[in-house]
């Protein structure tokens, strides 16, 4: 899936003949995409550790009952 969009999007730039993008340009859009891909790649795996490690689980109160 993410080869497809990459050779989709590689497609579309190489059709967009009037657009030029400097080697900064390239520089910021090869660091936004790994940053990116390195942001959700992090947080899919807090999620992960967290549901094995039991954080998702139901919280039980453990406050003093205050209905005395």
């Amino acid at each position: 899936m993410l080869l497809l969009a990459l050779v989709g999007a590689a497609r579309l730039l190489a059709d967009l003949d009037a657009v030029s993008i400097g080697i900064h340009g390239w520089i910021a859009l090869t660091l936004g995409a790994v940053f990116s891909l390195a942001v959700g790649g992090g947080l899919m795996a807090l999620v992960f550790i967290s549901s094995r490690r039991g954080h998702d689980e139901v919280v039980h109160d453990v406050r003093p009952d205050d209905r005395a």
